[in-house]
């Protein structure tokens, strides 16, 4: 019987040492899982962000086109329609009117940077999540 219990405590620490390397192995295993999704989230809310950036440079470039036009035809046209009748005080005024249209477009610019389009708020929350449960 000593022989039997002797191999049942051989078989017990041989039991205990992949258990300890099963456990780290399993553990690593589960870090290495937790990273990847996290990776794939980010990866994923990139796309996102990615395309209201360009939405973003598109209603930009838009405007800046936009504006380029109204200086250049309009600022001429009202220029030599009004110059004989208000002289230098034609530019003032211009220069007013494109000054507020350039603060709307700046306005309409900063309104989707408030939105938290460009946030990664699913990667950030998971993240504080994973901090949360490891500490």
């Amino acid at each position: 019987m000593s022989g039997t219990g002797g191999a049942m405590q051989n078989d017990e620490t041989v039991v205990h040492a992949p258990g300890l390397m099963g456990g780290v192995s399993t553990l690593m295993k589960s870090l290495f899982g937790l990273v990847v999704s996290r990776v794939e989230l980010a990866a994923l809310e990139l796309s996102e962000v990615r395309k209201h950036v360009i939405e973003l440079v598109a209603l930009f470039g838009a405007a800046v086109l936009g504006i380029w036009f109204t200086i250049a035809y309009g600022t001429a046209t009202i220029v030599a329609l009004a110059w004989d009748e208000m002289g230098w005080k034609i530019l003032l005024i211009l220069f007013v009117v494109f000054l507020v249209i350039t603060g709307v477009l700046v306005a309409k610019g900063l309104a989707l940077l408030k939105q938290d389009k460009l946030s990664l708020p699913a990667t950030m929350n998971e993240l504080k999540n994973d901090r949360d449960m490891l500490l």
